[in-house]
C-alpha cells in the first residue's frame, strides 16, 4: 500500500549538544514558532557532550506551549521501562498531553555496557523492546486496579501498583530497519521512525512497510493504525538539483509529497541545528507539501 491517508505532520530532530545548553531549548522554541508539530531529540545517555534528554525534554516542557516532544528515539537499555513508564505519563500530564514516546532497542553496545547496561544480542535487544513495550502500557492503564505481575526474559515485575495514567494516548513509535525490529512494529507500535539517510534507496521503505503491515494483519491490526514517520536531511537551494532533499521550496515538496504518495511517510522530522532552517522547513515547506498531498489525495478519489 502508498498512501495510508494519515494527517500530515512536520518536526525538528534537535542534536542535545551541552557546550551551550540552551541552544537546543531555543531550537524546540523556533520549531514551535515556525508551527512544526514536533521537536524530537536524540537520545545517547553515554555521550558526555550530550544534555541528558529526558531532564531536556521536561525543560523544554515547560518552555513551550503547543508543539509535541517526544525523544528519537529513547535508548531502552539504560532507560528501565517501568521507570521510564511513569516518567513519560508524568511529563504528559505535566505538559498537558504533548508527549509522544519514541523507543529505540539500543544499538551502541559498548558504550552502554561502559554505562553499566547489560549487552544484548540483537534478537535479545528486540525481546526486551517487545517486553518493555508491554510493560509500559500495562502501567499506564489505570482501568483495573489489579498490580501488575509481568514474568518476562529480561522484566519482572511483582505487583508493582498501576499508574499515573498520562494525559492523553501517549504513542509509541519505534526506530527500526531489520525485520525482527519491523515486525514488532506491526504487532506493537503505533509509529515507524527510521532514518531516510540509512537506507539505500526509497524501495526500501516499501518493502519495509510491507513486513510492517503483514505482521500487523497477522495480529489483528490495521496497518493504517501505524504512523509512517521519517527523519530526513538535506539543503534548502535557491535551485533545482537532480539530488534529492537538495533543491528548492518546489523541489522539496514534491519529493516529500511523493514519500506520501508513494511509500506512506506520513511525518517528516528534519535534522537541523540552525533556527533558519526549522522556520523555514515549518513555514515554506510544510504548507507546500500538505497542498500537494491534499491534491494527490483529491486526484486519487475521483478515479
Amino acid at each position: 500500500m502508498a498512501d495510508y491517508g494519515q494527517d500530515i505532520l512536520f518536526g525538528s530532530f534537535i542534536t542535545p549538544v551541552n557546550a551551550n545548553p540552551q541552544h537546543a531549548v531555543n531550537m524546540a522554541v523556533a520549531s514551535e514558532n515556525a508551527g512544526l508539530d514536533l521537536a524530537t531529540f536524540q537520545d545517547h545517555p553515554y555521550q558526555p557532550s550530550f544534555l541528558d534528554t529526558w531532564t531536556l525534554l521536561s525543560y523544554v516542557a515547560a518552555q513551550t506551549s503547543r508543539i509535541k516532544l517526544s525523544g528519537n528515539v529513547i535508548n531502552l537499555p539504560l532507560r528501565p521501562a517501568p521507570v521510564l513508564a511513569r516518567a513519560a505519563a508524568s511529563l504528559d500530564l505535566l505538559s498537558g498531553g504533548r508527549f509522544e514516546l519514541g523507543l529505540g532497542a539500543g544499538g551502541f553496545w559498548d558504550p552502554i555496557v561502559a554505562m553499566g547496561g547489560k549487552r544484548l544480542t540483537p534478537g535479545q535487544s528486540v525481546e526486551a523492546l517487545s517486553e518493555g513495550i508491554d510493560v509500559i502500557r500495562e502501567l499506564w492503564n489505570t482501568d483495573t486496579r489489579e498490580r501488575l505481575v509481568f514474568d518476562g526474559e529480561h522484566y519482572q515485575l511483582n505487583g508493582a501498583k498501576r499508574g499515573p495514567a498520562p494525559a492523553h494516548k501517549i504513542e509509541i513509535w519505534v526506530g527500526a530497519l531489520k525485520p525482527r525490529m519491523l515486525r514488532l512494529v506491526g504487532r506493537k507500535a503505533d509509529g515507524w521512525l527510521p532514518s531516510l539517510g540509512y537506507l539505500s534507496s526509497h524501495e526500501e521503505l516499501r518493502g519495509m512497510s510491507e513486513v510492517i503491515d503483514a505482521a500487523a494483519i497477522k495480529a489483528g491490526r490495521d496497518p493504517k493504525d501505524v504512523r509512517r514517520m521519517t527523519n530526513v536531511g538535506g539543503q534548502f537551494l535557491n535551485e533545482r538539483t537532480d539530488k534529492f532533499l537538495q533543491g528548492n521550496k518546489e523541489q522539496w515538496a514534491e519529493e516529500l509529497a511523493l514519500l506520501t504518495r508513494e511509500y506512506g511517510t506520513s511525518t517528516f522530522i528534519i535534522s537541523a541545528d540552525q533556527a533558519e532552517l526549522v522556520e523555514y522547513f515549518g513555514t515554506e515547506i510544510a504548507p507546500a507539501v500538505r497542498e500537494r498531498v491534499a491534491s494527490d489525495r483529491r486526484d486519487r478519489s475521483v478515479l
